[in-house]
């Protein structure tokens, strides 16, 4: 069966409950699109924060350890001693190549020459990833389980061997072009199927996961949702990671028997981009800042909202918060200007504006 019938064949099978939250998602959009007034200001700094929240995500699901404070340092030159340098050099191509797709994604076509181009920028920082940068897989890259001392103790996914690699890409980039230059299937169906078949591929040496959210941020932007650049769909896939591996290979697993059943998939993929378009309309109303912050930002800002001030210690105390994520969650809350900073060093506090 060729590879375009495999994806048609598979999408065809999409439950009905999987339409309806693509017709959530899709009405939000047009609200978006209709009702956007923001002034630029505003969504410049909101495009700043989602940057930076985006690329400490990304990164850690793949096991880098910088927090979303230390990578807001790094990009801004602070070299940070904490951390391995590789967890840096990861970060800043990241950070810089995803910027570049929300600031030119327009100009940016979706290709296997593309794709390569975006693999290479992404690690163009990493030092021992230089010899296949850009280029597809010359070795298997078998996904492996390990210890807690770091012995190999089973396969978790076996990916596409590298002999048929560029046979499969070139199928797979060539309906997607099709598929969503058509209209149909719905784009964010042919999204879906792109990601999850483009991580069964596995293409490249290293960086898979990265480039797929990377790629993510691209379709859905060359497909009218404006508000990708506000709200990161890579926190929302960090918060819920194990879920995102599970359904992942629940899915794939049964690509070796016909057309494969991708519904898991793709049922937890639309969970994440309602999630990322219900925070985008929140953030264009305006109303309710609440439905922008996760768990622990939503304590912080209710226990500010109890008292005159407090300072950062009082506030995890008080909270059960731990102390850095409590910084982090103030640090945003001064970026929207909701809270307002009292005095400066060990005494500093804050307060509701």
């Amino acid at each position: 069966m060729k590879a375009s019938l495999v994806f048609q064949k598979r999408l065809q099978a999409t439950p009905f409950l999987i339409w309806e939250t693509v017709a959530k998602i899709d009405g939000i959009k047009g609200n978006w699109v209709a009702g956007v007034h923001l002034a630029p200001v505003i969504l410049d700094r909101l495009q700043k924060s989602a940057l930076i929240t985006s690329t400490g995500a990304s990164t850690r699901i793949e096991g880098a350890h910088l927090s979303d404070q230390e990578v807001e340092k790094l990009t801004r030159g602070l070299k940070i001693k904490t951390w391995a340098e590789r967890d840096q050099q990861e970060v800043k191509g990241y950070h810089e190549l995803l910027s570049n797709v929300f600031n030119a994604w327009e100009s940016i076509p979706f290709s296997e020459s593309s794709i390569k181009h975006l693999h290479q920028e992404m690690l163009k920082y990493v030092e021992k990833d230089a010899r296949h940068r850009g280029d597809y897989k010359h070795a298997e890259n078998k996904v492996v389980a390990k210890d807690s001392k770091g012995n190999i103790i089973g396969v978790v996914f076996d990916p596409t061997p590298p002999y048929l690699t560029p046979k499969q890409m070139h199928e797979l980039v060539e309906w997607t072009s099709g598929a969503l230059a058509n209209g149909t299937p719905h784009p964010l169906l042919v999204i879906g199927n792109f990601i999850v078949e483009f991580l069964k591929i596995h293409p490249f040496q290293d960086g898979n996961g990265r480039l797929s959210r990377i790629l993510t941020n691209l379709l859905l932007l060359k497909t009218g949702y404006g508000y990708v650049p506000y709200v990161s769909h890579e926190k929302l896939i960090e918060e819920r990671k194990a879920d995102y591996y599970l359904t992942l290979r629940q899915s794939q697993k049964t690509f070796k028997r016909g057309s494969g059943n991708i519904t898991p998939w793709m049922e937890f993929f639309l969970s994440v981009l309602l999630e990322q378009a219900q925070s985008g309309l929140a953030i264009l109303r305006q109303e309710n800042l609440e439905q922008l912050l996760s768990t622990n930002q939503l304590k912080v800002w209710q226990y500010l909202g109890s008292v005159a001030e407090a300072a950062p210690g009082a506030i995890a105390q008080k909270t059960g918060v731990a102390l850095p994520t409590v910084r982090q969650a103030l640090k945003k809350f001064l970026n929207l200007k909701k809270i307002q900073r009292l005095g400066m060093g060990p005494g500093v506090r804050y307060r509701k504006i």
